[in-house]
């Protein structure tokens, strides 16, 4: 198997881009509620800049960066915090994410709700970026000790 040729415009046009691109994932999520996006799109955006990462530097250096670990609690904490923001609606005799049942300022109900929404949002595009790392790695091919992929039977 021939190794692909390592480009160091590529490298580093991706090292520069991934930042601005997870700054974008987070202005699309929190703006999410008042315009067009939100936690799922935000969310994929956010994976996406990580799985172009671990496509370009490989496997093994994207899973330094986001390790199955922090991506388990990260796909957790986002559920929990969507969860606990429906639940919270709960307590205070509401339904699931009736934010306006929460009385964390009385007298303006309209900001509470913008608050949990974007509480919300953030959750969701936690777990959403979580689980597109998570299948992209699972499904990703084992990498070699010397960073190449493994060359299977009858692949041209």
């Amino acid at each position: 198997m021939s190794r692909i040729q390592e480009s160091v415009i590529i490298r580093t046009v991706v090292r520069i881009m991934v930042p601005f691109i997870e700054l974008f994932a987070l202005y699309v999520i929190i703006h999410g509620a008042g315009g067009p996006g939100g936690g799922f799109q935000g969310g994929v955006i956010f994976g996406a800049a990580i799985i172009l990462y671990a496509m370009i530097y490989g496997i093994a250096e994207g899973k330094k960066r986001v390790s199955d670990a922090l991506d388990r609690i990260l796909a957790s904490t986002g559920l929990t915090i969507y969860a606990g923001t429906g639940l919270l609606c709960i307590l205070f005799g509401g339904m699931f994410l009736q934010y306006g049942a929460v009385p964390l300022i009385p007298d303006d109900p309209a900001k509470v709700s913008k608050y949990l929404i974007d509480l919300v949002e953030i959750g969701i595009g936690t777990t959403v970026a979580a689980v597109m790392i998570s299948l992209f790695f699972d499904v990703s091919p084992p990498e070699s000790e010397e960073g190449e992929l493994p060359d299977y039977e009858g692949a041209d």
